[in-house]
């Protein structure tokens, strides 16, 4: 069988109208959850499986032979086929904040070419934003080039996101401001451009984490196990819960920022 292999450009061009019309799609639901509950599940559920038959339908009638992430079916074996490609689409992180009408909250699409990340976006339909990065290339916010933060010292200006029940888990020195937004792929990507010295991450899946990845590593930064090791998402493509706490940062900054954060036991 002939090798099919689409042009990066083809691939990325595709990316960016899909996930732009995604959150044109997603915005029909946003902030009409129930006003009589805290957490309208209902609405969720119908957003997220109309969001997630959209990408389908665009994605195989660009590209049939492309597959779509399931943790159940991920693809062990290396192929030259157009099955080679894996794309991986949330099609909403921050779901508490969508439903409640708070505007932290986006869609992620990865693509994964025989097992190695290639593309990573994240849109925010209600701020217009749009990150995104090639693996080993350049990260951008929209058209935009973005780093992570050349600051050295941590200061009180300094910013720590946190996932929101950081204060059950950590005692903090952080001199500066901890903020708790509601939604991973945001946070990762406003450490991607410098607003942000550090986000800790808490039970994160593949899924949620393969299009952030790429933008910070993009941008300059990595994600960490809270022992100082570099996290390997790869190690957790077939839908394994991550069961560690992270820390996605500057690599130069990982020790500054630990030792502000003291675990309560």
């Amino acid at each position: 069988m002939a090798e099919t292999h689409e042009p990066i450009e083809d691939l990325r061009e595709f990316a960016v109208e899909v996930i732009r019309r995604s959150g044109d799609q997603a915005l029909a639901y946003y902030g009409k959850g129930r006003s009589d509950t805290k957490f309208d599940e209902g609405l969720v559920t119908e957003a997220e499986l109309h969001l997630e038959e959209f990408f389908k339908n665009q994605l195989f009638s660009r590209f049939p032979e492309h597959q779509v992430y399931k943790a159940e079916e991920a693809e062990k074996s290396y192929t030259h086929e157009g099955k080679r490609y894996l794309w991986v689409y949330d099609a909403i992180d921050g779901v508490a904040n969508y439903q409640s009408g708070i505007p932290i909250w986006g869609t992620s699409i990865a693509l994964v070419e025989n097992f190695w990340p290639v593309l990573g976006l994240f849109y925010m339909p209600t701020t217009g934003d749009l990150f995104h990065a090639g693996a080993g290339r350049k990260a951008f916010r929209g058209n935009q080039q973005i780093c992570i933060s050349p600051q050295e010292a941590i200061n009180d200006e300094s910013l720590l996101l946190t996932y929101s029940r950081f204060h059950e888990g950590y005692r903090s020195g952080f001199p500066g401001k901890i903020r708790a937004l509601g939604c991973t792929a945001a946070h990762i990507c406003y450490v991607a451009m410098g607003r942000a010295e550090a986000a800790l991450l808490s039970n994160e899946s593949y899924k949620n984490l393969a299009a952030a990845a790429v933008i910070i590593d993009a941008a300059g930064g990595k994600i960490f196990k809270m022992d100082g090791t570099e996290f390997f998402l790869g190690d957790y493509v077939e839908g394994r819960k991550i069961e560690d706490h992270l820390l996605a940062l500057a690599p130069d900054k990982y020790a500054q920022i630990r030792r502000f954060l003291v675990e309560v036991h």
